[in-house]
């Protein structure tokens, strides 16, 4: 892969999300990528918007369009893609990077089209060399690399993980765009005419194949939680969370333990925006209103928003261990555009063998330290 032409290729850089990522690397000084999407004009007015350099190379490559999206991984180590629902536009390109030893990033909260990826194209990325990580922004970084740093935390404070973590959203301000409103109406519709999909949404081993852990908190209803000592809501993002967090721990040999017990709610302490993000994404979701795709909030709502996640480690004599995961940004764009970036810089790094990852499962160290360092991310032990 040294012979690319590129270190890496925003794809969907004329998109919401894709032109805050070209934004963000633009203020970080990053030279080596490129931007690609459906449209050359599109992509030049990015260009020029976000302040990119004029030699900035633009690529046409359409997800329905199967060749272009070849062309574009013959010509770069690493695509990261903003491009979604990833269930309707990201199988093929999947398919590409997998066959190609291209590596892979990507923004997806759809766990029942990971799950299809994973068993379709694991066998090939691992004989090509291809890195696929899942799942690369508020979708799951915080949550599957909070869990990692608390029962580091854990082991070497207690000699052993915490068998029991609960994952509690503290505080949150942000808003939702139309790209997150269309993957919520996408898997849902295919939920509708495929049970089995519904199975998987369902499972939370769904993205542990073979593996089957102890039963889990379902976290679909209010619940007073004596441990945070306030009540706690049902959270919108926990089906996939919790997922990639047991996909996690399931990738690096259950280093929390076989028994492990894992979920996430919102604690009642959160503000009325953050309430109003998961009402709104809620709406759009099942009435069919809401932003479109290529909409989210404004830039004053991005630098204003931010999230402060717990994670409380339990063992059954009573000990225990506190971790907060904290964001200067809204969670789903001016965060989560920082957090695929610093993703895509580290893997860019890291000399490993090909496979289907989360962020975790692969990278969980050195991107906390890109993290805290450039993405405005804090990570502590509490207690």
């Amino acid at each position: 892969m040294s012979n690319k032409e590129f270190d890496f290729v925003v794809y969907g850089a004329s998109g919401f999300t894709g032109r805050l990522v070209a934004e963000y690397l633009v203020q970080r000084g990053i030279r080596g990528w490129a931007m690609a999407g459906r449209s050359q004009g599109k992509l030049a007015e990015v260009r020029d918007l976000v302040g990119a350099p004029k030699d900035t190379s633009l690529i046409e490559a359409d997800a329905s369009n199967p060749s272009s999206l070849s062309a574009m991984c013959d010509r770069a180590k690493i695509i990261l893609t903003t491009v979604g629902p990833y269930q309707l536009y990201g199988s093929e390109l999947v398919a590409a990077c997998a066959a190609s030893g291209t590596d892979y990033l990507d923004l997806c909260g759809e766990p029942a089209w990971m799950r299809h990826m994973i068993d379709a194209h694991e066998a090939a990325a691992i004989k090509s060399g291809a890195r696929i990580v899942f799942s690369a922004g508020f979708d799951s970084i915080p949550f599957d690399l909070g869990v990692w740093y608390l029962q580091q935390a854990a082991i070497a404070k207690f000699g052993s993980p915490a068998p029991r973590v609960k994952g509690r959203v503290r505080k949150m301000a942000g808003g939702a765009s139309g790209g997150t409103m269309a993957s919520m109406k996408a898997t849902l519709r295919a939920s509708i005419k495929d049970a089995g999909i519904l199975g998987l949404l369902k499972n939370p081993f769904a993205l542990t194949p073979g593996f089957e852990g102890p039963a889990q908190p379902a976290g679909i209803v209010p619940e007073y939680d004596s441990e945070a000592g306030v009540w706690a809501a049902p959270f919108m993002m926990a089906p996939i969370n919790t997922k990639n967090v047991h996909r996690t721990n399931f990738l690096l040999k259950h280093p929390y333990g076989k028994d492990f017990v894992y979920d996430e709610m919102l604690l009642t302490t959160i503000g009325e925006a953050g309430r109003a993000l998961v009402d709104a994404a809620a709406k759009a979701a099942f009435s069919g209103s809401g932003l479109k795709p290529g909409e989210g909030p404004s830039k004053e709502e991005r630098e204003s928003g931010f999230y402060d996640v717990i994670f409380i480690g339990q063992y059954p004599d009573g000990k225990r261990i506190q971790a907060a995961v904290k964001g200067d940004r809204d969670p789903g764009y001016g965060s989560t555009s920082k957090m695929i970036s610093e993703a895509t810089l580290t893997l860019l790094d890291l000399k490993t063998p090909g496979g289907m990852f989360t962020p975790g499962g692969i990278m969980a160290a050195p991107l906390i330290d890109r993290l805290v360092k450039y993405a405005g991310l804090t990570f502590e032990i509490e207690s």
